[in-house]
């Protein structure tokens, strides 16, 4: 039942959060939600399943019945005592080994053959146990002491399935070539169907007495009858049919790999290395296992597949109508069984995961197997079902009951910043049973380097608050414990949090050329000054002294600057660890006074401009002071504050003085002084008798003071105009009749 209050508080709280956001605000209760399969996954799981919906339960009991010396098992079997047989095998060694368990027994070998790996069983009638062992596939019969007789050789490289049809006939499925074999009980066996394929991947029997034949590479899902018949029931859109299976009419069928990846079909399907992320170019192993999965020998004919696409799950209904009901762009499903539902169930790797599949809209990650894969399933009695895994070989009983108690220990929550915890809320329904709340915190972000401890959470129904100590890094943990035989249902966990307010930084500050402001809306444009100077200009980011092809400025500073005789603008980079909006004061002061004089207060912008010419010339110093008060109260908003290098005020023009007056032959040669008592002298000019003006070079050649000497030739009676330039377009021009 869902906790209508709590989850009222809960929504309120969300929206005051998207409303505050909207509103531009940046510190206050934040929301970790978690809510989806994903990421209840991103956790530790143990005995606890979790549907493609989100909704958490108690997983089915299950136990080890034997964990093995075998790295690989591939099949299972029971007799009609209810012993179950496994068998697999390794790349190494010649001798591989199949296992059996009693029903009040312990696990003990039951016979050891030749070979690398076993891929199939089957139990007759009289409970005979048949073995196929690969590569260069032979089958054995066992009895029940344990002696091994060459029971049928397919001269074949592989046996990937077999089973006894209502007869007593073994119908064996093999590879490279993809044919099935009929053997009888004395063990004449002989081409039963050629599937037309590399492979006779996987087969089953369905209700009917047909076989359902998986294939590799045409990924088909063949129909066999008993008289020899095959029809393709689907074409999958997968290379490689890892698994078949019929109930009540209905076939299920399991496909993996695209076709048409770059594969070299040298005579056998691999034993399998499920899918693993690689980097480009790198190599991964097809259908059977996981990335550390054995491969069979070169020497045998292997095949190493490339394999792409991940796993499909189709169901064909009786009609014969196809449909894809579950895909996965990473697992890769080895096996197929039931739970005593009939729901179906898929083993798959390489994270050990058992799949169910619950409707055509939803399924369910039932088991996280603690092997890398799941890689056969058996029907047992009791609505028991054993599963056999690899990487490492063990087998397990799963059902019918659920586990009694579970938990799910959360992924570490990042708050990105030292927080407050407030309150955990559960979304759940507990049918009767239990689910306590734990939690820690700490300040790395791996868990297990000192971290607090786990501490109880009291939830009163409103949520639990967290007794945690503020940190960066936030974990729960539930514990799910069972009423009788209904699990407590987890729909949403809801963590609210408070990140401490930290001040502000101002990282630089640049002072912008001299004579230029951000592009006002108020004032004419003007094209260019006497000086040349650009009638706009583009900034680089801070710190950057030339520009870059492309005008955008770092951290949204102005793009483009226009000329505006005197005006100064000064440019920072700021920024709030929080993500509060941030407004600025900007003042001035010169360089030796004690005083800050206000030029704007409430500045959004991270520029401003102002004209100098309201200010006396000098060195000048700005302050900008960062204020995150638009997302904070009153009470906790922070300021920082940072002071730019020291720039010149100059609005003044050089001062030009005729120092003397030389003859030189008929002409005269004046010698003018020109000085600028703040800036450098950058630029002269000089016209005669209101001629065009002309360039003119100091005496020294080199524009590098505030004092600079020129010299200008003209004759008697004629009247030199000099115009003279300081590095802030302070212009000075006089007039100088030569006598």
């Amino acid at each position: 039942m869902l906790r209508a209050q709590s989850f009222c508080c809960l929504i309120g709280a969300v929206f005051c959060y998207l409303m505050g956001a909207g509103a531009g605000f940046g510190v206050e209760t934040q929301v970790w939600e978690q809510s989806e399969q994903a990421e209840f996954a991103r956790g530790t799981l143990k005995n606890l399943s979790v549907r493609s919906d989100g909704r958490v339960t108690l997983g089915p009991n299950f136990r080890e019945l034997d964990s093995t010396n075998i790295p690989y098992l591939w099949a299972l079997a029971q007799d009609s005592k209810g012993t179950i047989y496994y068998g697999g095998g390794a790349p190494t060694g010649a001798v591989t080994k199949v296992m059996a368990l009693s029903p009040h027994g312990k696990p003990r070998t039951f016979a050891e053959l030749t070979g690398l790996e076993v891929h199939a069983l089957a139990v007759d009638a009289q409970d005979r146990v048949y073995v196929a062992v690969d590569p260069d596939a032979k089958i054995y019969r066992i009895g029940p002491d344990g002696k091994a007789q060459l029971f049928f050789d397919p001269k074949t490289k592989y046996v990937w399935a077999m089973a006894f049809d209502a007869h007593g006939n073994l119908f064996v499925a093999t590879g490279d070539p993809g044919w099935i074999y009929k053997v009888t009980p004395d063990g004449q066996g002989a081409k039963f169907f050629d599937t037309g394929e590399t492979h006779a991947r996987s087969m089953a029997f369905d209700g009917e007495g047909n076989l359902i034949v998986g294939t590799e590479p045409g990924g088909l899902v063949m129909r066999v009858t008993p008289q020899g018949e095959g029809f393709v029931l689907y074409q999958t859109d997968k290379r490689e049919v890892t698994a078949v299976a019929a109930r009540d009419g209905v076939i299920y069928a399991a496909a993996v790999g695209n076709k048409g990846s770059a594969v070299s079909v040298s005579g056998a399907a691999v034993i399998p290395t499920a899918p693993a992320a690689t980097a480009s170019g790198a190599r991964q192993n097809s259908a059977r296992g996981g990335t550390n999965a054995p491969l069979l020998p070169a020497a045998t004919g292997s095949l190493n597949v490339s394999l792409s696409g991940g796993s499909d799950f189709y169901r064909i209904e009786k009609d014969g109508y196809p449909q894809r009901i579950w895909s996965s762009a990473s697992d890769v499903i080895y096996a197929i069984g039931f739970d005593a539902a009939g729901h179906p169930l898929l083993g798959t790797g390489n994270k050990g995961m058992i799949y169910r599949i619950d409707s055509d809209h939803l399924s369910t990650q039932l088991l996280n197997m603690p092997p890398a894969q799941v890689t056969a399933f058996l029907q047992g009695r009791n609505g028991v079902v054993y599963a056999a895994t690899g990487n490492v070989g063990n087998v397990y009983a799963i059902g019918p009951g659920l586990a009694m108690s579970g938990t799910l220990e959360s992924e570490a929550f990042d708050a990105n910043a030292f927080s407050y915890w407030g309150k955990i809320h559960l979304i759940s329904d507990l049918h009767g049973g239990k689910i306590a709340i734990e939690t820690r915190s700490g300040n790395t972000s791996n868990p297990r380097n000192h971290w607090s401890s786990w501490s109880p959470v009291e939830d009163n129904g409103f949520g639990g608050q967290i007794p945690s100590p503020p940190a960066r890094f936030l974990q729960y943990r539930l514990t799910f414990t069972c009423a009788k035989e209904d699990s407590p249902e987890l729909t949403a966990v809801d963590v609210a949090y408070l990140p401490k307010n930290v001040a502000p930084q101002i990282r630089a500050i640049e002072i912008a050329p001299y004579n230029y402001r951000e592009a006002p809306t108020n004032v004419p444009e003007r094209a260019e000054e006497p000086s040349g100077a650009p009638a706009s200009i583009s900034l680089p980011p801070l710190g950057q002294k030339k520009s870059p092809p492309v005008t955008t400025l770092e951290g949204g500073a102005v793009a483009m600057l226009q000329y505006r005789k005197g005006y100064v603008t000064v440019r920072w980079d700021a920024s709030d660890a929080n993500g509060d909006p941030l407004i600025y004061r900007v003042e001035i002061k010169g360089e030796k006074e004690h005083f800050w004089r206000l030029l704007s207060d409430k500045v959004r912008d991270r520029y401003y401009s102002f004209d100098s010419e309201t200010l006396p010339d000098g060195r000048y110093v700005v302050r900008v002071t960062a204020s995150d008060a638009p997302g904070n109260t009153p009470q906790t908003a922070l300021t920082s504050s940072l002071e730019s290098d020291s720039f010149v005020i100059d609005n003044t023009p050089p001062v030009l003085t005729l120092d003397s007056v030389a003859q030189k032959g008929a002409a005269r040669v004046l010698k003018i002084t020109a000085k600028d008592e703040l800036s450098w002298v950058v630029k002269a000019e000089y016209s005669v008798n209101g001629g065009e003006w002309r360039l003119l070079e100091p005496v020294n050649r080199v524009s590098d003071s505030r004092i600079l000497h020129y010299e200008v030739e003209g004759k008697p009676g004629d009247v030199v105009a000099l115009r003279v330039f300081d590095e802030n377009d302070n212009v000075a021009v006089k007039q100088f009749p030569v006598e």
